[in-house]
C-alpha cells in the first residue's frame, strides 16, 4: 500500500481534474476494459472506508456492462425520488392534476356570508408555491398569494363582501403525520424538511430576510408572505462590518411557530432563508384570511384547522357551495419540480397522493390509512413489481430520500430506469426523462459536467446525505448507445464534493465507451 500522503496526493489530482482524468485514459472498447477503468477510478485510498456500488447497462442490447456490489443495499438519499416520480407517473398518468376548492358554508344575506369559508385541500404541493412548473426551479419574485387574491374576486362575484365566521383549513384527504419516518429532528427548521399534510401553502415555509445594519445593532428581519403574524420571530442577531461574512443560525420550537434567529450579518448585505412552519393547514387558512382582509373582505372569525371542529364539514349539504377552485399544473410538470431541484416536500406529497387515489391489495391494518406514506408505498409497489424490482428486499420509508431507513440496491434502481426508458406510454416516458437534471444545464447538475461528452447529454438524479452520495440516470455512449447507470457511495467520510467528482469521472468513462 502506498504511503498515505502519496495516496492523498493522487486522489486530490483526480478530484481537481475531475472527468479529465478519465478522459486521459484510452476510451474503453469492451465491458472488461470499462470495468477495469471503473476499478481504477474507485481504487483510491481516500475512499478505503467507503462502499461503492456501480451498475452500467446497455439499453439498446439489453446487457450489463459493469456490475460492482450491484446486489447490495445502499442508502439512496434523493435517488428515492426516482422511485416516487416513476410510480406517480405510472399510476396516476402525466395529466393528473390536483383540485383545491374553496367553499362557502352558510347563507349569504346582504352580501355577508353567515357561516364559514372551507379551504379543502387535495394534498397539492403547488398551491402558492415558489417553484416554476415550467423550469422546475424556484422563482423568488413569484407572488405566492396570487391564488388567494383571485379568490377574493371570486367571493365578490358570488355576492360575498364579508365573512361572519371562520376560515377553516381541511386537510383530511391525508393523514396528520407531519414528518417522514426516520427524519432527523435537527432538520425540522429548514425548508428541505418542511411538514407534510393534506393542505399545503407556500411550500410550508416563510422566507426570512436578514439584513445587516450599523455594526453592533440587531439585523433587520423581514419575511414573506405578508410579514405574516402566523410566526413569531425572535431576533438575536448582531450586525458586523461590511467586509465580514454571514454567520447565522436558525431554530424553531418543536410544534410551535416561534423562530429564533441568531448570529452575525454584514452591514448593508442581506440573505434570505426558507424556514418551516408548524401546522401547514392552519397556516394556509391564516394567510387566506389575511389576504381577504387586505383585499377589503372583512373576516370576523379566526383561522382554524378542521381538526379543531367537533363535527366535520358536510360537503354534500345544500348550504355548502363551491366558490373557487385552484387546479394544479399537470403531474408532468410537478415531477420536474421533484427531480430537477430535488424538492422533498413535493416528493413526499406525491407519494401520499398515491395513497389517496390508487387502490391497494392489502388488508386495511397492513396498508395504512388513506393518504398516508404507508399506503402510498403499498400502492407504489405495483409499479416497482412491474419494473422487475425484487420488492421483498426493497425498503422505502418516505418519498424524498431524507429518511435513513430507505435501502435499495443498484439492481433495483437500474430495473426502474429500464422500465421507465421502455415505458409503454410515450407521454409517461417523456415526462420522466424530462424531469431529470441535465449535466451542465439545469437542476442539481447545473454546475457539474461543464464540458466533454457528458455536457448536455447526461440525465441523472443526484442524492446526498451525510456520508452518502448517489447518481443514477442515463447517458449515451460514444457511439450513441443509450446507457443506464447507477453509482452509489455510502459510509464515506470525505467531502460530498469529493464523492461527486469521482462520480463525474465514472460517468465520463461511460460516455466514452465505444463498443
Amino acid at each position: 500500500m502506498p504511503p498515505a500522503g502519496i495516496a492523498l496526493c493522487g486522489l486530490l489530482i483526480l478530484l481537481l481534474a475531475g472527468p479529465t482524468v478519465a478522459a486521459g485514459q484510452p476510451a474503453p472498447r469492451s465491458p472488461r476494459q470499462l470495468e477495469r477503468a471503473v476499478d481504477q477510478v474507485l481504487a483510491d485510498t481516500l475512499f478505503r472506508n467507503a462502499f461503492w456500488g456501480v451498475l452500467v447497462y446497455d439499453l439498446a442490447h439489453d446487457r450489463t456492462l459493469v456490475a460492482r456490489h450491484a446486489g447490495k443495499s445502499f442508502l439512496p438519499a434523493s435517488n428515492t425520488k426516482l422511485y416516487t416520480t416513476a410510480a406517480a407517473l405510472d399510476l396516476l398518468g402525466p395529466d393528473f392534476r390536483y383540485r383545491t376548492t374553496l367553499y362557502a358554508a352558510g347563507t349569504v344575506r346582504d352580501s355577508v356570508l353567515h357561516g364559514a369559508l372551507l379551504l379543502r385541500g387535495a394534498g397539492d404541493p403547488s398551491l402558492g408555491s415558489y417553484y416554476d412548473p415550467l423550469t422546475g426551479e424556484p422563482v423568488d419574485s413569484l407572488d405566492v398569494t396570487a391564488v388567494f387574491r383571485a379568490w377574493a374576486d371570486s367571493l365578490r362575484a358570488a355576492g360575498i363582501a364579508a365573512i361572519e365566521g371562520d376560515v377553516i383549513g381541511d386537510d383530511d384527504v391525508m393523514d396528520d403525520q407531519p414528518l417522514g419516518i426516520g427524519w432527523s429532528w435537527d432538520d425540522e427548521p429548514y425548508s428541505y424538511a418542511a411538514e407534510l399534510g393534506g393542505l399545503v401553502f407556500s411550500d410550508n415555509v416563510i422566507r426570512l430576510r436578514t439584513e445587516g445594519r450599523q455594526p453592533g445593532a440587531p439585523a433587520r428581519l423581514t419575511w414573506r408572505p405578508l410579514q405574516t403574524d402566523y410566526v413569531e420571530v425572535v431576533n438575536r442577531t448582531r450586525s458586523v462590518p461590511a467586509d465580514s461574512s454571514f454567520d447565522l443560525d436558525y431554530d424553531r420550537a418543536r410544534a410551535q411557530n416561534i423562530l429564533y434567529v441568531s448570529g452575525e450579518a454584514p452591514q448593508g448585505r442581506s440573505r434570505e432563508t426558507a424556514l418551516t412552519i408548524s401546522n401547514p393547514t392552519r397556516y394556509a387558512a391564516h394567510v387566506l384570511r389575511q389576504v381577504l382582509m387586505d383585499e377589503g373582505i372583512p373576516v370576523l372569525g379566526t383561522a382554524r384547522d378542521v381538526d379543531d371542529l367537533s363535527i366535520r364539514p358536510d360537503y354534500a349539504a345544500p348550504t355548502v357551495v363551491p366558490v373557487a377552485t385552484y387546479l394544479s399544473p399537470p403531474l408532468s410538470d410537478l415531477v420536474r419540480i421533484v427531480n430537477k431541484p430535488s424538492q422533498n416536500l413535493y416528493a413526499d406529497q406525491l407519494l401520499r397522493t398515491l395513497g389517496v387515489h390508487v387502490p391497494v391489495d392489502l388488508p386495511e391494518d397492513e396498508a395504512g390509512p388513506p393518504g398516508s406514506t404507508e399506503r402510498g408505498l403499498a400502492a407504489a409497489m405495483r409499479t416497482f413489481a412491474r419494473a422487475g424490482v425484487d420488492t421483498s428486499r426493497l425498503r422505502l420509508a418516505d418519498g424524498s430520500g431524507l429518511s435513513r431507513m430507505n435501502l435499495v440496491t443498484p439492481e433495483m434502481t437500474l430495473a426502474l430506469l429500464r422500465y421507465m426508458w421502455h415505458h409503454p406510454d410515450p407521454p409517461t416516458r417523456a415526462a420522466f426523462l424530462a424531469s431529470l437534471p441535465v449535466g451542465g444545464v439545469d437542476g442539481t447538475l447545473e454546475h457539474r459536467f461543464p464540458n466533454g461528452p457528458t455536457h448536455g447529454s447526461v440525465r441523472a438524479k443526484t442524492g446526498t446525505l451525510t456520508g452518502v452520495s448517489t447518481l443514477s440516470g442515463y447517458v449515451p455512449s460514444a457511439r450513441g448507445t443509450p446507457l443506464a447507470f447507477v453509482v452509489m457511495c455510502t459510509s464515506h467520510t470525505v467531502r460530498s464534493a469529493d464523492a461527486r467528482a469521482v462520480q463525474d469521472a465514472l460517468v465520463d468513462l461511460f460516455a466514452r465507451y465505444r463498443r
